[in-house]
């Protein structure tokens, strides 16, 4: 036996390197505890009902649709760098397009696992299917959501089926081979099923009449929000692929991904940037001055105290605009450090654009007799939501070790 080599090295992905089969063992290790943790929690919520959270009849939303709609939208990068790659042909993104699909694959599954929780009767989760309430667009979410998941499901498959040792089965080799003929399609479809539940996901706020933090007028069908959705979904998701792999390269030591890739996917989400830039401060701008005075309210009255404070506001089109403009100016973007932080700022304005929507939209006194609400997440929220990061983190690792994600990494790490 080579004991230089970690005892599962056949089933790593050929020519690669990995860490030693017990340093893996208690990164998973690590994971399983915050998972239990999480798993716990959600046990307890299960059996106890939703009074186990922080959440109550005024805040029905909270961290966990707040997280939920952060994790869809930074999983957008599986369906946009998948059309893109599979339908546009950019044969560049080859090299990383199997991350974003994992990452989408993630992100999704992540976020069924917290709408089961969300639910309160999980029994009765295929209501929504079979009783739908054709009069909202949470029924359109549902269906778009389920079936995209499927779709992820289809695109996962395949990688996990080019495990080194899976590969020597002809059967296997051959279904693996016929998965990627039909990817294409599965792009297409991934691609339609996404646009509209991300859209949806958006219009749901939009039509909120008695929310004036997130009420706005419509375009054809449509609130305008659905559209902030999906553009906002395709600037963010591509960069949050960039992040998670570099931060892979950290963790592992090895180049994953070349250089002229991250710059690539950086250059396609900062041009859906500026375009999601443009309309949303045209958006705040029209709620702030037009909108508002139309229903007899002011700027000042969305806004109370420091939790719920403007700066929570300006922070928010703060990190669209400086990103948006250091992207433009190619000195600037061609520094490693500068690139990723602009694009961790990015991520982190749709993040907070969905906290805002989610807890202060509810949290504005909308009733003469009402007053500002405070909400804070407790344990069992946020341990439940540390149950998909570890989940997440523990399929990535084992994707990492025993799958060929990053067609390029051989070919970065040559020893000279």
């Amino acid at each position: 036996m080579d004991y230089s080599k970690p005892v599962d090295a056949e089933l790593f992905p050929e020519g690669c390197e990995r860490c030693s089969l017990t340093k893996f063992t208690g990164w998973m290790a690590i994971l399983g505890v915050v998972f239990l943790w999480g798993l716990y929690a959600a046990v307890r919520i299960l059996g106890f009902g939703l009074g186990e959270t922080g959440m109550d009849d005024y805040f029905g939303f909270g961290l966990w649709i707040t997280f939920d709609l952060a994790v869809i939208a930074l999983g957008a990068g599986a369906f946009f760098t998948g059309a893109l790659r599979y339908i546009l042909n950019i044969d560049e993104l080859k090299n990383i397009v199997n991350l974003a699909a994992v990452i989408g694959f993630l992100c999704y599954t992540g976020a069924m696992m917290i709408l089961v929780l969300d639910i309160g009767q999980p029994i009765r989760c295929w209501f929504g299917y079979w009783y739908p309430n054709v009069h909202s667009m949470l029924t359109e979410v549902i269906f778009c959501i389920t079936c995209y998941c499927i779709v992820l499901i289809l695109e996962f498959v395949p990688l996990v089926l080019e495990n080194r040792r899976l590969m020597k089965r002809p059967f296997i080799h051959a279904l693996a081979h016929n998965f990627h003929v039909y990817m294409p399609i599965f792009a297409g479809i991934g691609a339609f099923l996404s646009t509209f539940h991300q859209g949806s996901l958006g219009g749901m706020y939009g039509v909120l009449f008695g929310r004036p933090y997130l009420f706005r007028e419509g375009f054809f069908i449509w609130p305008w929000t659905f559209f902030l959705f999906v553009l906002s979904a395709v600037a963010s998701g591509p960069m949050f692929t960039v992040l998670v792999c570099t931060l892979m390269e950290k963790m592992s030591g090895r180049k994953l991904v070349s250089w002229n890739v991250k710059q690539l996917m950086g250059k396609v989400g900062g041009t859906m940037l500026i375009v999601y830039t443009v309309f949303k401060c045209l958006d705040s701008w029209y709620w702030a001055t037009d909108m508002l005075a139309s229903q007899g309210l002011t700027f000042d009255e969305m806004f109370h105290g420091w939790i719920y404070g403007k700066w929570l506001f300006w922070l928010e089109h703060a990190f669209l605009i400086i990103p948006m403009v250091v992207l433009l100016i190619k000195p600037l973007r061609e520094k490693p450090w500068i690139f990723y932080l602009m694009l961790l700022a990015t991520c982190t304005s749709i993040t907070l654009n969905r906290y805002l929507l989610t807890v202060q939209g509810l949290a504005i006194p909308v009733m003469p007799f009402d007053s500002w609400y405070t909400y804070a997440p407790n344990w069992a929220e946020w341990a439940s939501c540390f149950l998909v990061f570890a989940y997440a983190a523990m399929v990535l690792s084992l994707a990492y070790r025993y799958t060929p994600m990053f067609p390029q990494e051989v070919e970065l790490n040559k020893k000279a």
